[in-house]
């Protein structure tokens, strides 16, 4: 897992050049189990209440507002202090 990566999610100050498989790939590694229905990726995971669904843009850029809400239950759950996995 790229930790730059999660940093740069936390941040805030680049949401409109996120990769949208780095996002997958992150809530991934997060512990976070996905589904896919149509260009619909949608993930949830044990003790968040939150589900996550997120479309790619047509660049392979994720939408600027889903990694805002990626980024808002991070730190919500304080999911940016576990170690993810390798």
């Amino acid at each position: 897992m790229n930790r730059k990566f999660l940093e740069a999610v936390l941040s805030g100050l680049s949401d409109k050049n996120m990769r949208f498989e780095d996002l997958r790939r992150l809530l991934r590694d997060l512990g976070f189990q996905e589904r896919i229905k149509g260009d619909h990726h949608i993930f949830h995971r044990q003790g968040v209440m939150e589900i996550i669904n997120l479309q790619p843009l047509g660049d392979g850029k994720a939408k600027p507002y889903q990694v805002k809400q990626v980024r808002s239950i991070f730190l919500k759950y304080k999911l940016h202090k576990e170690e993810p996995d390798a």
